[in-house]
């Protein structure tokens, strides 16, 4: 299972306020081939989350829904949220990583 912090959870709310997006839209989080170490971290919104595809569960107020072939390669991992002087932006800790570049946003296991 993938897990959100409540600052992550705080920021994604916002924006789908901001956004205006519909009512049941989710967090969609996943993993796509690419980057520099194999595979990239991947997050959108979705209005057609499927409980036979996805995992599907609420955060802090908060639905995430991740697609089952993801969820192989992101279980245990935590979504935060980080807002520093040097950068601003979502951060991965991924238990299951054996490497990843240096920016954090690629990785293999």
């Amino acid at each position: 299972m993938v897990t959100v912090t409540e600052k992550a959870a705080g920021e994604i709310k916002r924006v789908i306020g901001e956004q205006n997006m519909p009512e049941g839209t989710v967090l969609r989080i996943g993993v796509a081939g690419g980057g520099c170490s194999g595979f990239q971290y991947k997050l959108g919104f979705d209005t057609d989350a499927d409980r036979e595809k996805d995992h599907i569960s609420e955060q802090h107020g908060l639905q995430v829904a991740v697609d089952k072939k993801s969820d192989l390669y992101l279980d245990g991992t935590t979504v935060d949220f980080y807002d520093g002087l040097e950068k601003r932006g979502f951060t991965f800790e991924n238990p299951n990583v054996t490497r990843s570049c240096g920016c954090g946003s690629s990785f293999s296991v």
